[in-house]
């Protein structure tokens, strides 16, 4: 006999512990009571929960416990049910809920509980387990694998992560299954190819790896599948076409290559499919026309080409057809429009027009500035431009909630300006258009507050929204998260950047990728939000002012050039000018006494560090700007041409781990790079620098120094226009940001690499200890040379060790030999920096070292490429490093090399320390050589050849 305790009135956490640990009710003079193990564990549980909760009659549905009295003649009960929604309980989940062994069903949907899942559940009988939108973390314990009974498993919208336990696939009757809005990591496991009873799979929002499987073709009964926002790669597996019951489809921002349309021919039964930004080329197929039941089509920033099916015509339901990313294609939909309630957003990659005649639009002044106003509760995929000055295109519909409003707006008061009381918020996309600007650089300011979420220990505000933010097409604000980044609810906050707006309209644009929550505290709650916008044009002149204004600069301009030729001020250096000209430089100019003005004159106790060619400064620009600045040496003959190199490459480069370069200053003798400063300093400080001076670097930073260093060669190898060889990777030439970024700097000794993807170089210029040994003996590079470098430094970063300073033994020169001895040996994990002590990844510390040995192959074709290499960083790609035995690993060659370099620098080899903390003993990398050499022509055997390799860098 099996009935429910409901409550629906007023109790403290005493009374619910009196109602469990009875759990009756009278049948004549039989009292119905629970086991004493039983009734104390109930207790134990409700204590654990701490809060008491006023309950009133529409609690019966959402809150309950349930017993089982059918044993011992009706007077034993059981626990069978534990079902408590959207209470705010603040405690834990106790293990002792393993010990109501009869327990079936565990929802505490909607609090606030915290800290691990006990594994202690895996005792339970279980067909369902809900935790849906709580505060718990840690990993899913495996045990969970072994409830045989479970049907559902609900988990979203947690704190949870690590890797998904293998065992989960021993699930065989799991039926929903729902992971979406945690923090876990990995592969998809391939067990979970064995849950052929799924009716309902969602994984949105988690920082996955590797390619969506193929084994979601075994899930043959499922009707719902979400993976947006994932951080999976493309393509979409061809098993999808054996999904047939598939009613919701949902897949969003893939990495990696493009692929056709994928096959969803006999999926009859769809009424909402979501494939955006998953690198979809080709048409639109006409089969999307026989989902007769469809009601949402969102095949937004894909590389679709064509014609738009007519078939669609046919879809009495589809409500709402969002940006099929037509871009300046010429796409139609069969011979007639299709006719929607709401219709195609077509993205403008050209200049909007600007109105002769403005309407006078709606302001607000706040502050003292004037606004103008956005409050326009306009739907999903609209355009809408209410002035002359601002326009926005907004598109996306909120999926389970598609009555969801598009504004936001607060009655209490807000930490900040009045106009964070109100927001314009998205589903998915949401950009805004500057019209009607000038040419030049603005200052735009971003004004944030997240006020949809709570700020108390509740469910309602346990909501995270994180986007993406792009200015001009450039990302400048990745995973977005305006109550992690303002401190709290209701808090303004400001980003503010400079942009170049090239054409007349500026374009800022918000972007939800599927990460953070999608359905607390209400679904549809979720997707960019912004309060307001501000953008600094300055002063607006006229026409005839500024022609004024031209005109005399030039003249003036004009008048100073002949004086300074009559002068001799502009004679005596043509060669320096020559190598400055044709270098259409992308970076601003500073005067001397600017720069003079932020560093106190080059003030000493400014110098924080010394380079290759001279030191570096910190300084403080009038604006309150911090910069870096790098004054070269005058006395080298190579450092005007580095200049001018470095100039050219970093002014057509941008990139997270690149140093930025603000600009450059060329007054006299003096000869200045202004970079960003960087906080950190440099990797070689990080590590091997004086002990007030070093940081301690976890785990998890090394990674993700050692991923930054990668990614930022790989973008200069193979994803930039330039092709650019750095030939000076090193610790000192990593610089950590305040967050220990890592970005690569110091590309004075960088080569060109246009066409060709071989050179021989006569201009050796690197680092002992970090050159590739074909580059240093025979003045062969490539990208491989790099590849080279990188590897060394791996292999710093792992062990903690400089390569060049560390012996172990006499017989090692270097680290790197001590390193392919531990391989041969077996012992690869000695090499990692005993400071780390056990709080590291055994696999993911093999990993790296084997990349370190795989990139420092002898042989230069043997290395991969930066790509292979930033993919096996991230597990996306097996690591595949050759056993190199010290014997056969061509070691004459590289120590001949060096002494060949070692000799010459006799005559012709600037030898440079880098230690940027001051003179020491030994340098923090060795020396730095800069030498030309004579090659051996292989066909005379008595005279030689000396090959010029100079290139000129043009845009």
């Amino acid at each position: 006999m099996g009935f429910v305790f409901s409550l629906f009135k007023m109790v403290s956490v005493l009374f619910l512990g009196f109602l469990a640990l009875n759990c009756f009710t009278e049948f004549g003079s039989n009292a119905q009571v629970l086991p004493d193990g039983e009734g104390m564990h109930t207790h134990s549980i409700i204590y654990y929960f701490e809060t008491s909760w006023n309950y009133t009659t529409s609690d019966l549905v959402e809150s309950s416990i349930a017993c089982d009295c059918s044993d011992a003649n009706n007077t034993i009960c059981h626990v069978t049910q534990i079902l408590i929604k959207g209470h705010n309980l603040t405690g834990i989940l106790p293990s002792e809920l393993g010990n109501l062994t009869r327990l079936q069903v565990v929802d505490l949907t909607r609090n606030y509980l915290n800290e691990s899942i006990p594994s202690s559940l895996s005792n339970l009988p279980l067909t369902n387990l809900s935790l849906l939108g709580n505060r718990l973390s840690g990993p899913i314990p495996p045990e969970i694998g072994d409830i045989s009974t479970l049907l559902n498993l609900v988990l979203e919208d947690n704190l949870l992560g690590g890797s998904l336990p293998s065992n989960l696939g021993n699930l065989g009757r799991l039926d929903r299954f729902l992971l979406s809005g945690n923090n876990f990591t990995g592969r998809i496991p391939e067990s979970f190819g064995n849950l052929k009873n799924l009716t309902d799979f969602r994984i949105d929002g988690n920082s996955l790896s590797g390619k969506i499987p193929d084994f979601i073709g075994n899930w043959t009964k499922l009707s719902r599948l979400d993976m947006q926002g994932t951080s999976m790669e493309g393509p979409i597996p061809s098993t999808i076409s054996e999904l047939k019951n598939l009613t919701e489809l949902r897949i969003s921002d893939l990495s990696g290559t493009s692929s056709a349309f994928p096959n969803l021919e006999g999926m009859k039964v769809m009424e909402e499919l979501v494939l955006r930004n998953c690198l979809i080329t080709g048409s639109i197929p006409a089969n999307i026309g026989e989902m007769a039941s469809l009601k949402t089509l969102d095949l937004s920033f894909n590389r679709l080409t064509g014609q738009i099916p007519g078939t669609l015509e046919d879809l009495a339901n589809l409500n709402f057809l969002t940006s099929l990313d037509i871009k300046q294609r010429q796409q139609h939909v069969g011979s007639s429009p299709i006719d929607l309630v709401v219709n195609v957003d077509c993205y403008l990659l050209t200049d909007l027009p600007c109105p002769r005649k403005p309407d006078r639009e709606a302001t607000t002044s706040v502050d003292g500035d004037d606004y103008e106003e956005d409050l326009s509760n306009s739907g999903p995929s609209t355009f809408f431009s209410s002035a002359n000055k601002w326009a926005y295109s907004s598109t996306g519909v909120y999926l389970g909630n598609e009555g969801a409003p598009y504004t936001a707006r607060i009655s209490s008061a807000v930490n900040g300006s009045e106009f964070y009381r109100t927001a314009r918020i998205a589903p998915q996309s949401l950009k805004y258009y500057g019209l009607c600007l000038r040419q030049g650089n603005y200052k735009v300011q971003l004004h944030f507050a997240e006020i949809m979420f709570s700020d108390n220990q509740t469910f309602d505000g346990l909501g995270r929204r994180l986007f993406d933010v792009s200015i001009q097409g450039q990302v400048v604000l990745e995973d977005f998260n305006i109550m992690e980044e303002a401190g709290g609810v209701g808090k303004g906050i400001i980003r503010e950047f400079n942009v170049d707006v090239n054409g007349s309209t500026l374009e800022i644009h918000l972007f939800w990728k599927g990460k953070g929550t999608a359905a607390i505290p209400n679904r549809g709650v979720y997707g960019p939000l912004i309060s307001a916008i501000t953008v600094d044009t300055g002063n607006e002149l006229s026409a005839g002012a500024i022609a004024g204004i031209v005109i005399g600069s030039c003249v003036i301009i004009i008048l100073l050039l002949i004086i300074l030729r009559l002068t001799g001020h502009l004679g005596g250096k043509d060669n320096e000018n020559s190598e400055l000209q044709g270098l259409e430089l992308q970076t601003g100019y500073f005067s001397l006494r600017q720069i003079k003005a932020a560093t106190n004159n080059f003030d000493s106790a400014n110098k924080i560090g010394e380079g290759g060619f001279g030191p570096v400064y910190k300084g403080v620009l009038s604006d309150g700007m911090v910069i870096a600045v790098k004054q070269l040496s005058s006395k080298s003959k190579q450092g005007n041409r580095e200049f001018v190199n470095e100039i050219g490459m970093i002014s057509a480069l941008q990139h997270p781990n690149l140093v930025k370069l603000y600009g450059c200053c060329i007054e006299g003798n003096q000869l200045l790079l202004i970079y960003e400063y960087l906080e950190n300093n440099s990797l070689a400080r990080a590590l091997f620098g004086r002990d007030e001076h070093r940081l301690t670097l976890d785990w998890s930073t090394r990674k993700k120094i050692c991923l930054g260093i990668a990614r930022g060669l790989a973008y200069l190898h193979e994803e930039s226009r330039l092709k650019i060889v750095h030939r000076d990777i090193k610790a000192t030439n990593v610089l950590l940001d305040k967050d220990l970024n890592a970005k690569i700097s110091d590309f004075g000794l960088a080569k060109l690499d246009e066409e060709e993807n071989t050179h021989i170089s006569t201009r050796i210029a690197g680092t002992i200890g970090y050159m590739a040994p074909e580059y240093a003996m025979r003045g062969y590079l490539t990208d491989k040379a790099d590849v080279y470098s990188f590897g060394v430094v791996l292999l710093e970063i792992v062990s903690g060790k400089s390569n060049t300073n560390y012996r172990p033994k006499e017989e090692f020169v270097y680290l790197l030999d001590w390193a392919y001895v531990q391989q041969e040996q077996g012992n690869l994990l000695e090499l990692v920096d005993p400071s780390l002590g056990s709080k590291y990844s055994n696999e993911e510390a093999l990993r790296m070292l084997n990349i370190a040995l795989l990139c420092t192959n002898p042989s230069p074709t043997l290395r991969p490429s930066m790509s292979s290499v930033v993919s096996m960083m991230e597990g996306k790609i097996p690591v595949q490093a050759p056993l190199i035995k010290r014997k056969d690993a061509d070691q004459d060659a590289r120590f001949r090399a060096f002494g060949m370099l070692s000799h010459d620098s006799q005559t012709n080899v600037s030898i440079h320390s880098h230690d940027s903390q001051g003179p020491r003993s030994t340098s923090i990398d060795g020396s730095r050589i800069d030498s030309s050499i004579s090659l051996p022509d292989e066909t005379q055997s008595h005279s030689s050849s000396r090959i010029a390799s100079r290139k000129t860098l043009r845009e």
